[in-house]
């Protein structure tokens, strides 16, 4: 019968090593309980082979087995950890970047809303001042009769810088700033062709022959009607008529 004690004074490097060559082990042992040569080199061989760090006794093998699980149990959990900590950190990088990008994006629309709202009061203040320095038809003293230069000279005037050129634009397709102009088919009349041309009279008593109040009347219809000269010139554009 095989001693115990030469079973439990294989050499292992660590539990590991034990596991690997536990199998060969038990084949060389029997293989020197039956006197056979090359299974005692066998033994040997394997023992000579491993790292030494201890001798376990037979009652003490399932003891360092239970520690080694222990072992690489930890280094699971540990290594799960590691993983479960990169992805987080991932994650996280990815929700910041994320993140940045909605604030730029509202940042951004927040600017450009408060770029046109900028916009939008000083066109405002402009029209505003615009107006306050434009004329009336009443303060140009009346005159017999009125040269295209002096019609469009109290044009600009009485409209607003920024609407003169849309409001000139209408005037040379409907009269050529002839403020005399007839229709000869509808009887349209005046530098804005007013029809009929009494319309006109709601501007001033002399809308026949003073060309002040005619273009009085033609500014007034174009705010009220298109919200601007600007607004009936494109009208105007589309249509071939305002």
């Amino acid at each position: 019968m095989l001693e115990g004690h030469r079973v439990s004074r294989i050499s292992v490097r660590g539990f590991a090593v034990a596991s690997a060559t536990a199998v060969t082990t038990v084949g060389a042992v029997v293989g020197v309980a039956t006197g056979d040569p090359a299974a005692t080199n066998d033994l040997e061989t394997t023992a000579s082979g491993a790292t030494l760090l201890t001798d376990i006794p037979v009652g003490d093998q399932a003891v360092v087995q239970s520690a080694s699980l222990t072992q690489q149990a930890d280094a699971i959990a540990h290594a799960a950890d590691a993983d479960a900590k990169r992805s987080a950190e991932e994650a996280a990088r990815v929700q910041a970047a994320e993140d940045a990008k909605v604030k730029k994006a509202e940042a951004q629309k927040a600017a450009d809303e408060k770029a046109e709202k900028e916009k939008k009061e000083r066109e405002e203040k402009e029209q505003v001042a615009s107006r306050s320095a434009t004329r009336d038809a009443g303060d140009f003293e009346v005159q017999g009769s009125y040269t295209v230069a002096q019609v469009k000279a109290m044009a600009q005037q009485m409209i607003p810088a920024g609407q003169f050129q849309c409001f000139s634009n209408i005037v040379n397709h409907e009269s050529t700033w002839n403020y005399k102009a007839v229709n000869a088919g509808s009887g349209a009349y005046g530098l804005v062709q007013a029809l009929p041309g009494s319309k006109m009279a709601s501007a001033g008593a002399d809308w026949r022959s003073n060309p002040a109040t005619q273009i009085k009347w033609g500014l007034n219809y174009m705010n009220e009607r298109y919200g601007s000269p600007c607004g009936a010139w494109s009208f105007w554009q589309a249509n071939s008529w305002y």
